[in-house]
């Protein structure tokens, strides 16, 4: 709709007019980044919209709260605070973790700025990069699993080959031999078969164009409870916790139950491991709606606003592990393959979306960022 500008609003001088600038709370609410106030003796003053999220508490709860209500007070942000006050200048702090039973941020980014019409009043402006970090892992990603890729197309031409020979003579041998030494065919036989299905495995990160239809993610949710509740996740119990309002996803169905089938086996067999009891899963979707994301060394844009999330009460996921989760052949399980992970990226990245996760001891999420079916260009750029 066209702005329109009042009269009364409007400041003449000479015989031009031109428009008041507009009020500080007015810019500041209009900032996509949370923007906080705090007086003197650190109380809210104000919270823009994007504050809302972040702090995940409303303005009119805030405004009664102090920031000590919501966060430790030994955590270093008291100390940013202290010294904007003490030097009445800019300050600004990375890599900060914010955490509360309230509250969890990693590698924030804060900048405190002196307020000049008040003495003690301090600006806090929020920077949560770690949905960039995500899309530049995410790019890192992809290009381990076209390596997987490259790698899948020489194996499948150089080992599979010669495979099914010496396969096939192993079951010649194994008719002709005698009983002490039938034993070393089987195992040639079997060995084999092993190599051949780990190449089948590796030849499904090809690039092949998905096939996109309008998928209710509830549906593929749904699907695979009911394949982990009848078979390897008998004894676990599951949670959901649904926003029943979502629009649906722009992909492809048979891939995104595999996705979320990998993570809920995952999560199972974690669980499983570790002897954790009242093992739970739990299932979680969501609308959010944020910022739009550039991708590195493009003019594009993700919009990501539905966030599937798949959190199990595991022991967690070890810290040398855990750079490197989504990487081809890294796993934590003894007889993993690492390619399951790898997978589940590389099909989340191909539908456009974004893979992220949390770890810690005794609570473990993996969160998808993916498009929706829209009929606005702008939501695809």
């Amino acid at each position: 709709m066209r702005n329109v500008v009042t009269r009364a609003a409007l400041k003449v001088v000479g015989r031009r007019e031109t428009p008041r600038p507009p009020d500080s709370a007015i810019l500041m609410a209009a900032m996509p980044v949370p923007v906080v106030l705090i007086d003197p003796a650190d109380r809210f003053r104000f919270l823009n919209a994007a504050a809302e999220q972040f702090l995940g508490i409303s303005s009119a709860q805030a405004l009664q709260m102090r920031l000590g209500d919501l966060v430790p007070a030994d955590n270093p942000l008291f100390l940013l605070i202290a010294q904007v006050r003490e030097g009445d200048f800019t300050v600004a702090d990375h890599e900060l973790t914010i955490e509360s039973p309230r509250l969890r941020k990693i590698g924030i980014t804060v900048h405190g700025t002196p307020l000049p019409e008040e003495r003690g009043a301090v600006l806090l402006v929020f920077q949560d990069v770690s949905a960039a970090r995500a899309l530049d892992r995410q790019l890192t990603f992809r290009s381990a699993a076209r390596s997987v890729t490259g790698m899948a197309a020489i194996l499948a031409h150089e080992v599979k080959n010669p495979l099914s020979g010496i396969r096939g003579a192993a079951q010649l041998l194994e008719g002709s031999v005698v009983e002490a030494d039938r034993e070393l065919t089987v195992l040639i036989r079997d060995e084999a078969d092993r190599i051949r299905e780990l190449v089948d495995r590796m030849e499904i990160f090809g690039e092949k164009p998905i096939e996109r239809s309008a998928v209710n993610i509830h549906r593929v949710l749904e699907h695979v409870r009911l394949l982990a509740q009848s078979g390897f996740a008998a004894t676990t119990r599951f949670s959901e916790v649904y926003d029943p309002s979502l629009p649906p996803v722009s992909g492809n169905r048979d891939q995104l139950v595999q996705v979320v089938l990998n993570l809920v086996k995952n999560a199972a067999e974690a669980i499983a491991f570790s002897g954790t009891e009242a093992g739970e899963i739990t299932l979680t979707t969501a609308f959010q709606h944020g910022v739009r994301l550039a991708v590195p060394g493009s003019d594009q844009r993700l919009h990501l606003p539905l966030v599937v999330a798949v959190r199990d009460n595991g022991p967690g996921i070890p810290d040398d592990i855990r750079p490197h989760l989504f990487d081809p052949f890294v796993s934590s399980k003894p007889s993993g393959s690492g390619l399951g992970l790898a997978l589940v990226a590389k099909i989340v990245a191909d539908h456009g979306g974004l893979i992220e996760v949390d770890s810690r001891p005794g609570r473990t999420e993996f969160r998808l960022h993916l498009p929706v079916l829209s009929d606005d260009p702008e939501d695809t750029e």
